[in-house]
């Protein structure tokens, strides 16, 4: 058992996906890209500026252009449609109740993340919130999961970070750190076993047995 488990938030602990998608379209309405919304999902966990330039091959200048359109939707918004995924919540708290320290490393701007938490009422769930900023900074999930181990004043082998895509094990990896996948976020099929998670969790009960043995 760890004493410390860092989690992912959009897909995780939040299902974000109606918000992310719906600004992401209105990002690429308004740079002349017609998309269905079910072509969108890909967008929900990873960076935005990073999955603007992989699926539409932006250079970064205007892969940067559409977060900022994203934004302009997403700001007011987008953010507000979402909701922690049944019993994240519950699961959470039992870990509290057993000492762990529960963090949130999210690609997420900080800014929008405690807005969530603090809308649904989860600002206790967790002792830290570490995301991205608005500039840029902490853009990478490696380099949000890399902060919080030094805002804990921690190693990578005292934590596991709990996430449900590629991008999530990739950042923990690069950081020395173990990932515990969730099956019920946006992977796609095989993806969490392909990429190494240490286990695949399919419900928050599964997950809390498998971090706490």
């Amino acid at each position: 058992m760890k004493n410390y488990v860092f989690f992912d938030f959009d897909g995780t602990v939040f299902d974000t996906v109606e918000g992310i998608v719906k600004s992401v379209q209105y990002a690429l309405d308004k740079l002349g890209i017609q998309e269905e919304l079910s072509e969108l999902r890909c967008f929900a966990g990873p960076p935005l500026t990073e999955m603007f330039a992989r699926k539409y091959g932006m250079s970064e200048e205007k892969a940067r252009e559409a977060v900022e359109l994203y934004r302009e939707r997403y700001r007011p918004i987008g953010w507000a449609e979402c909701r922690p995924f049944e019993g994240m919540h519950e699961m959470i708290l039992k870990l509290r109740e057993l000492g762990v320290t529960t963090v949130v490393t999210t690609s997420k701007p900080t800014y929008f993340t405690q807005r969530i938490l603090e809308k649904f009422d989860m600002t206790g769930d967790f002792d830290l919130v570490c995301g991205s900023e608005f500039d840029g900074t902490r853009g990478k999930k490696w380099e949000v999961i890399d902060y919080a181990l030094k805002q804990l004043g921690i190693s990578a082998r005292e934590a596991v970070l709990v996430g449900d895509r590629m991008y999530d094990i990739q950042g923990a990896r690069r950081c020395g750190m173990d990932c515990v996948g969730v099956a019920f976020g946006y992977a796609e099929p095989g993806e969490l076993s392909e990429h190494g998670a240490v286990y695949i969790a399919e419900t928050p009960d599964e997950l809390f047995e498998y971090l706490t043995k």
